[in-house]
């Protein structure tokens, strides 16, 4: 019984942004749990043909869809297209996001409203326009993928921040008002992870990783596998009361204060 509780066979699942990274490690979570998956991307069909390729190699049912999230024609269209192809999406996770790092006093109007855009706004546009076929089957799993930034500041990453701590407001609202018909939302909101884009910094010595393995209680980076339990999790049976929540995977950051200077 409680193997089956996370058992996703049978469902279809929509990934925003899931041509790698985490979205990918959360997608191959999810597909491995036995549903049907379908990812977006936006950059380049090549990309996503790839992506797509990936996935089949390791025996998941997987699709790809090339639309701008940001777009609520394009999402409209390919909901309609993706339901009608694949099957009615039973689970999506809005993760499909940018960040600029520069300062608030130097950012450009146009660079904060493009973060917001993707960041919060998209989740919005997807989440609206797939949420209607789940309210006629009365069930669905809408996960949005928040961030540590959905409770901390940081330095050069305000709109990004403002972004992700809407994201999570919108996730409580999303449950108040959707929870009736047997849909729930939650957030998974990730720490720090071992990917390609951080490789470069990853190294003894160097400052952020050495702020990163010292604040974390962990005392180390996640690997993105690590995501894959949070996300099947909160596709699956059991979390069907579970609502509203972000279930931060970050090895303990937001749990502390952090160390001393002078403790080990």
């Amino acid at each position: 019984m409680s193997i089956n509780l996370f058992d996703l066979s049978g469902k279809v699942a929509l990934i925003t942004g899931a041509t790698h990274g985490l979205g990918m490690a959360m997608a191959k979570g999810i597909g491995n749990a036995g549903a049907k998956i379908i990812i977006n991307g936006n950059s380049s069909q090549e990309k996503l043909d790839k992506a797509v390729a990936d996935y089949k190699s390791q025996g998941i049912d997987a699709y790809g869809y090339l639309f701008n999230v940001t777009n609520e024609n394009e999402v409209k269209e390919n909901i309609t297209k993706i339901e009608t192809e694949v099957g009615k999406i039973d689970i999506l996770v809005n993760n499909a996001g940018i960040i600029k790092r520069t300062p608030l006093v130097e950012m450009k109007v146009e660079d904060f409203k493009a973060v917001i855009d993707v960041d919060l706004v998209a989740p919005f546009i997807v989440s609206k326009h797939v949420v209607k076929g789940m309210i006629e089957r009365k069930g669905g799993k809408i996960i949005n993928i928040c961030s540590m930034m959905s409770e901390l500041g940081r330095n050069s990453v305000g709109a990004y921040a403002a972004a992700k701590g809407g994201l999570k407001m919108l996730t409580q609202n999303m449950a108040t008002e959707w929870a009736k018909f047997n849909i729930q939302t939650n957030g998974i909101g990730p720490g720090y992870f071992a990917t390609s884009q951080t490789e470069p910094i990853r190294i003894n010595g160097h400052p952020f990783n050495d702020f990163i393995v010292g604040r974390t209680p962990a005392g180390k980076w996640g690997d993105p596998d690590d995501l894959q339990g949070a996300a099947i999790f909160l596709s699956s049976k059991a979390s069907d009361f579970v609502n509203g929540q972000v279930i931060y995977v970050d090895g303990g950051i937001l749990a502390t204060i952090g160390k001393p200077a002078n403790e080990d």
